[in-house]
């Protein structure tokens, strides 16, 4: 299961257990198998069985040894129960199936019916960003999803378009792939806010909100410009950026500092999950041109609080969204530069689009995502 640190994966993660937990007694008996120490409290509060998992160091040795090798799956996944605790633990508990949503490679390397997630694609669509497009590790997603292709039960998706991804790039038969969107996170309903916020954050009375950890993908440097762009035009703008340090963080910070935005772009580093309601409370609108989908879960926060939105055109975006947010071209910042400035000047379509996002919002929420997976496993059950 996700470490905190994963954002978007970890909440996933979340919205998954509270689903887990969620299915009906007199049809399911779920179970939990652990890895990670962090998940203790959250599957606690679950009230689900939890069975931990400790780490295997030579089991650990002979899968790095494997990936390395090019070695059949089929080899490791007969080898695996004799030499590694994980997949022994998995195949002892008899599970009918076992849902795998951090993309972990025992989705197939465990010899158990699996319903597996593959969140994105973005190696082959967006290959050009070093994350996800240098040769080892475009090599390593590739044998990881084939791996999911060859031997998972079932796979979730985000989206139709995540949908098409797989089916296109994989040649997987589409009765074997399930749209599940995202939720949002429920620490976005909590009301309450840190009696400190104000003082540890020190926000500006008004500012354009992107949460988004320095990734080259997300696009940052050309929000800056756009920002440099109506300098003139919009002197009280401000940007506030949250997130933790990637491979594109340096190029931003200096960026900012040799357009002389300093005193109007402010980074305010990782910030917990009981935080985030109140920033998003705070800010007068959400802006994300990122290039990387097919759909991303801010805006879905964004919206649960009123937050309007103007988001990157790209993938499912706009089926994610509808017509709850501005759309623009994340290569042109011309296009940011004149989504920014209408959220700025413009107070009555700030209002339409917090009234749409807010409308959209409860339309798919935590109790949909249940019923849909709960749709998913019996279909998946039927079929095997």
């Amino acid at each position: 299961m996700a470490h905190p640190s994963w954002g978007g994966t970890f909440q996933y993660n979340l919205a998954m257990l509270h689903a887990v937990a969620a299915l009906p007694r007199d049809d399911f008996e779920p179970v939990i198998a652990c890895t990670n120490g962090h998940w203790f409290e959250h599957i606690r509060q679950s009230g689900l069985p939890a069975t931990y998992v400790a780490p295997n160091f030579w089991g650990g040795v002979l899968n790095r040894v494997w990936r390395e090798s090019g070695l059949p799956v089929a080899w490791w996944r007969r080898l695996s129960l004799r030499v590694h605790s994980i997949p022994r633990m998995l195949v002892k508990l008899k599970c009918d199936l076992w849902i795998f949503p951090s993309q972990e490679p025992w989705t197939y390397l465990a010899p158990v019916p699996a319903l597996a997630a593959i969140h994105d694609l973005m190696h082959r669509y967006e290959g050009h960003f070093p994350e996800v497009g240098s040769k080892k590790i475009y090599r390593e997603r590739e044998k990881h999803y084939m791996g999911v292709r060859n031997w998972a039960a079932g796979i979730l998706v985000d989206s139709a378009v995540g949908k098409e991804h797989v089916q296109e790039s994989y040649e997987v038969s589409l009765d074997r792939i399930h749209v599940l969107p995202f939720v949002t996170p429920r620490y976005m309903f909590d009301s309450r806010s840190a009696a400190d916020f104000g003082a540890r954050y020190m926000l500006p009375p008004r500012f354009i909100f992107y949460p988004a950890q320095f990734w080259e993908h997300k696009n940052h440097n050309r929000l800056v410009k756009a920002a440099a762009s109506l300098r003139d035009e919009m002197p009280d703008l401000q940007l506030v950026f949250v997130g933790s340090r990637k491979n594109g963080y340096e190029a931003t910070q200096r960026l900012v500092h040799d357009l002389g935005l300093s005193n109007r772009v402010h980074f305010l580093g990782y910030v917990p999950n009981e935080d985030m309601p109140e920033l998003y409370r705070r800010a007068h609108a959400l802006i994300m041109p990122t290039f990387f989908g097919p759909t991303n879960i801010p805006p879905l926060e964004a919206m649960a609080v009123g937050c309007p939105v103007a988001v990157s055109g790209n993938y499912a975006m706009p089926e994610q969204l509808g017509d709850a947010a501005l759309y623009f071209d994340p290569l042109s910042v011309e296009e940011i530069a004149h989504a920014i400035q209408r959220l700025w000047e413009d107070n009555a379509l700030c209002d339409e689009l917090s009234r749409r996002g807010r409308l959209r919002s409860n339309q798919w929420t935590q109790a949909h995502f249940n019923e849909r997976l709960q749709v998913i496993i019996n279909r998946i059950l039927g079929q095997m």
